[in-house]
């Protein structure tokens, strides 16, 4: 497995369950991962500092590659947890891309402005086994997941009244702002019973989402809006990855990813 140490590898491939997410209990922590963008090396360090167990519902929350230069890496990464651990895995729109490029051999141009010139770097020394299975987790991505608690968790947002399954644009759940901005720039003062109210915060009891680095907001820590939490800090860029525990809400970062990729842009401009 390129790019996954021998230690990683011994401490995931430790069970051959099947992932499952398992039922909510005071023992089992729902552990919300952040946009990683071919981070691998953030993300290794980060799940180490969460002393994340197989009693853990792991959701990540999508962007696993462009940025970094271990996207194929990471995606190797993801599949071994998957061995071992209950995962769930959200779609986020620099998934989309690679997912096209890996099905027709043919890259956007923007998206290689954007990460995709170092994603297909990382992939020069994929064999055709290891293509078809990353093929497949990228045609097995969630747009979104709800919960027995009524939490939703999708990449970027949706703009239907009515919720996430009436959306009419489904590109919206790997694009959509305005989710976030509306909870960003409400005044906290507003009941939940006014008119006022959106409708789209009252669907849920708590909505996970990235996409949107906190960085925009001189933020490098999860931010926290109504009832709406943003676990992107940046990774791709010049922040950390994040991990957020969705019960207690404490919350872990690995080191600054330009740190751990000393000598690399990530998504910065150079």
């Amino acid at each position: 497995m390129p790019g996954v140490s021998q230690k990683t590898k011994i401490k995931l491939l430790v069970s051959e369950n099947s992932s499952t997410f398992k039922p909510m209990d005071v023992k089992t922590r729902t552990l919300v991962i952040g946009d990683i963008h071919g981070g691998l090396k953030a993300l290794e360090q980060v799940i180490e500092r969460v002393e994340v167990t197989q009693e853990d519902n792991l959701l990540f929350l999508g962007d696993y590659v462009d940025g970094w230069s271990e996207s194929f890496e990471v995606i190797e990464y993801l599949l071994a947890l998957e061995a071992s651990h209950s995962c769930i895995f959200i779609k986020g729109n620099h998934d989309v891309w690679c997912h096209e490029w890996l099905q027709t051999g043919v890259a956007d141009q923007v998206w290689l402005k954007h990460g995709g010139t170092g994603t297909i770097a990382s992939y020069k020394n994929c064999s055709d086994v290891q293509k078809e299975r990353h093929l497949d987790f990228f045609s097995r991505l969630k747009n979104y997941h709800t919960d027995s608690q009524h939490r939703l968790f999708i990449h970027a947002g949706f703009s239907s009244m009515h919720g996430p399954a009436h959306e009419h644009y489904q590109s919206n759940y790997n694009w959509d702002r305005t989710l976030w901005e509306v909870a960003r720039t409400m005044d906290p003062a507003i009941p939940k019973s006014s008119p006022l109210y959106p409708e789209r915060l009252k669907l849920y009891s708590e909505i996970y989402i990235g996409h949107t680095p906190t960085l925009a907001y001189n933020q490098s820590v999860p931010m926290h809006r109504m009832n709406v939490w943003n676990i992107d800090t940046g990774a791709g860029f010049y922040g950390k990855l994040s991990v957020l525990d969705a019960r207690t809400k404490k919350f872990w970062q690995s080191d600054a990813l330009p740190k751990l990729y000393s000598g690399e842009n990530g998504r910065n401009k150079p």
